[in-house]
């Protein structure tokens, strides 16, 4: 039954996010803003929005762990496993926007993160750093993007409809967000303590790769039309998203105590972003050679955290 849990609520949330974004998409268009910052941030935080509630519902059970978990763990499946699997399948083409603002900004938030965690908890002072942070980048890369500087948009395909419509299709949306997340978060719980599993191991990996879904439809869309550079830009902008808006939001709603994360976890999660960034840095490429190495250390962290459990 929990296993059942899992899967219907991560069902509803993925199915919450889209409703959501195309309602929030629909109503800001109508409201005369421009394409480039819509895509730029309704569409972008649409994606995030799975790991959001999560962690907030996890947090406000009292499994922290769990909220900083998913983070942390999504941002390694991103940077690994989506990108190391779209090199594979072909190499990555990097937009310099994507290698000069993008990764900076998500290094730099994964530096914060894991100074903020080091102490064993993230106050609503760490959190609202976090979320200054956010603030910074959505106004930098708005101004970047109307300049033209930016990919991250050019795909945004924005559906004209009835504004009640689109009105409902946000509260639909969120219903099913936090009444999903509420679902998924008991079931996974509720399977972590049955294997006796902490719940940081459980929001690194179950939980993780089950919000990091919308990040990898999307990246496997864009790569399979040979737009690599928006898929890479989605992925990097998401982690970006995930530690400034999400830990952000959240700590400030509640103060996180965190018991399990490793430093192990956080060192893996700077690792990863200062490897991608070196390997787009030189010919603003991903080639296969390298997306297979960032698969088999997403493979190698898995198999550690397994090993440590048993």
């Amino acid at each position: 039954m929990n296993y059942l849990l899992i899967i219907i609520g991560a069902v509803l949330v993925l199915w919450g996010a889209d409703r959501l974004t195309d309602g929030a998409t629909s109503l800001a268009h109508r409201m005369n803003i421009p394409q480039i910052v819509i895509g730029l941030t309704v569409v972008a935080m649409g994606t995030s929005m799975p790991e959001f509630f999560v962690s907030l519902m996890s947090a406000v059970k009292g499994t922290s762990d769990m909220a900083v978990g998913n983070i942390i763990g999504s941002n390694l499946f991103n940077t690994l496993m989506i990108v190391g699997i779209s090199a594979l399948v072909a190499p990555m083409i990097i937009s310099r926007s994507t290698v000069r603002k993008d990764i900076p900004f998500a290094l730099v938030a994964s530096i914060a993160l894991l100074a903020f965690c080091l102490d064993g908890e993230v106050s609503r002072f760490d959190a609202f750093l976090l979320f200054v942070g956010f603030l910074i980048f959505i106004a930098y890369t708005v101004r970047m993007g109307i300049k033209g500087e930016t990919t991250l948009a050019d795909d945004v395909k924005i559906e004209n409809m009835n504004p009640w419509k689109a009105a409902g299709l946000i509260i639909l949306g969120l219903l099913c967000l936090v009444g999903g997340s509420h679902i998924f978060v008991e079931g996974s719980t509720a399977v972590a303590r049955s294997w006796g599993v902490s719940d940081a191991v459980i929001g690194l990996t179950i939980v993780a790769l089950g919000t990091s879904l919308p990040e990898l439809a999307t990246s496997v869309v864009a790569a399979r039309k040979g737009r690599s550079a928006i898929a890479i830009g989605n992925v990097i902008g998401s982690n970006v998203f995930n530690i400034l808006m999400i830990i952000g939001i959240t700590g400030i709603v509640l103060p996180m105590d965190i018991h399990s994360i490793t430093t192990v976890d956080l060192i893996a999660l700077l690792g990863s972003m200062l490897l991608l960034w070196m390997f787009s840095y030189t010919k603003f490429k991903v080639e296969r050679w390298e997306g297979a190495l960032l698969t088999t250390l997403y493979v190698g962290y898995i198999g550690w955290l397994v090993y440590n459990v048993l």
